[in-house]
Parts: structure tokens; C-alpha cells; sequence
């Protein structure tokens, strides 16, 4: 990690917690080793959609749901949330959670499910990455393509843990691809006048 786990111990302090559902979404994820949110986006994300309160959100990555549900609590009552999901053994436990009532205290639906991106119509005010890593570089143009010209694109974990500025030899070898991907979707974010 490249900051102080002091500090990150001390902001998931300040977090007051969540939803029975949600917390024990989480602990089942962990436990199922399914990679979710960390606190410290999840406390980062509760004060954005508090201040910007987005009505369109798309997240691309379902996995199990948590962020979807988390979105549809945490978020405005009638914010619609789409979800992409393209590992199918994930897609109907993210369903099951959806549609659990325990899920949705707003009676917001937490996701209509799509399977590409290239299907969807814009505008998004917000959109969520958190999808594999290597695929965010390919995912973007379409990214770009649906998100509002105000809109906010949040992207989990673009710098993996500090890897990221790591020589590519100083990578795993089985992570190369996705270090050279991350590094290449940064420098888009961060040279293309569209973004």
C-alpha cells in the first residue's frame, strides 16, 4: 500500500458502518475472496454521492453487487443504477442480492443489468470503474462515450497498490499486462481532451 497503514486505519475509524445487508454482503465476500470495495473508498464514495448526489449511475464491474447496493443506499432514493457484469457465475448472485428487499431501503432499484457497454445510452452523471483492471484501457472510449459532459468518472484502485509507478520488470511477471493496461489507461486519462 503507499500510504500509512496508520492512516487508513485511522479513516476506516471514522466510518460508522452500514446496512446488516451490506455488512454482511461484505463479510461473505471477503470470505468468498471476491474482491469488493475497501473501506476507504467505500467512506470516500458515501461523502460523493452525499455532495453530488448523482441520478444516473453506471458502474461497469458487478461482481457480487456490494457496490451497486451500497450506491442504491447511499445514494438518492431515485437515482437509476446500471450495472455491467461479464463473469457469468457472478451475474445471479449479484441478482439475488438485488433483489433482496433488505437491499433496498430507498426502494430504489439497485441496478438494471446490461451486459456491454457498447448497448448502453448515455448520459451517466456518474460512472463507476471497477471492473478487471488490463480492460479499462479498452473500456473507456465507450466510457467516455456515455458520460455526461459534467459528469464524474471514478475508477477504483488506478494505482494498484503503488505498482503502478514500478518499473515493469520490478512487476510479478503475471501482472505485467495489467501494469502496462493501468499505465496506459492513466496517461489517456490524463493527455486525451476528451476525458
Amino acid at each position: 500500500m503507499i500510504i500509512d497503514e496508520r492512516m487508513v486505519t485511522y479513516i476506516n475509524s471514522l466510518d460508522t458502518g452500514h446496512t446488516p445487508f451490506l455488512e454482511n454482503l461484505e463479510r461473505t465476500a471477503k470470505q468468498d475472496r471476491v474482491p469488493i470495495i475497501r473501506r476507504e473508498m467505500q467512506s470516500f464514495l458515501k461523502v460523493f454521492l452525499k455532495m453530488k448526489q448523482p441520478k444516473r449511475i453506471l458502474e461497469v464491474g458487478t461482481a457480487v453487487g456490494f457496490s451497486a447496493v451500497f450506491m442504491a443506499q447511499y445514494g438518492e432514493a431515485d437515482a437509476e443504477i446500471t450495472t455491467i457484469e461479464n463473469y457469468e457465475k457472478r451475474i445471479p448472485i449479484a441478482r439475488e442480492n438485488f433483489e433482496n428487499p433488505a437491499s433496498r431501503p430507498h426502494h430504489a432499484d439497485p441496478g438494471r443489468r446490461c451486459r456491454s457497454l457498447k448497448t448502453l445510452d448515455g448520459p451517466y452523471d456518474f460512472i463507476f470503474m471497477d471492473a478487471a483492471k488490463g480492460q479499462y484501457i479498452h473500456f473507456l472510449p465507450e466510457v467516455l462515450r456515455v458520460l455526461d459532459k459534467n459528469g464524474v468518472l471514478i475508477t477504483d484502485n488506478v494505482l494498484q497498490d503503488g505498482d503502478v509507478i514500478e518499473s515493469r520488470f520490478a512487476v510479478e511477471r503475471r501482472n505485467r499486462t495489467i501494469h502496462k493496461r493501468m499505465r496506459e489507461y492513466l496517461f489517456e486519462l490524463t493527455h486525451n481532451e476528451g476525458c
